[in-house]
């Protein structure tokens, strides 16, 4: 099994409008071959600083995940509304 955690910081005054990208990436992504599951999490007290835990079958899974079209129409329509670059983290589960 393979986990990518990503934590995406957007500038608060385009919180709703990229909720509304995340939310699309994600219901998209749960249909991408190897997906185990893709959560979408809001933080609470600071609705512009967005959190995915993803769980994929196998790090090839999850790089094919990362080169898929929605996966970079995302990235086009989000790029101009982050307040930094996205902290993207791999994790193999221990327990």
């Amino acid at each position: 099994m393979h986990y990518v955690l990503a934590r995406i910081t957007v500038k608060p005054e385009v919180a709703e409008l990229a909720k509304g990208i995340l939310v699309e990436l994600a219901s998209k992504s749960r249909q991408d071959a190897g997906c185990m599951g893709y959560e979408l999490f809001q933080q609470t007290g600071a609705p512009h600083i967005f959190q995915t835990v993803e769980q994929w079958k196998d790090r090839a899974d999850a790089e094919a995940h990362m080169q898929s079209l929605h996966v970079g129409a995302a990235i086009a329509a989000a790029s101009p509304l982050l307040a930094g670059a996205p902290e993207i983290v791999a994790y193999s589960r221990l327990l």
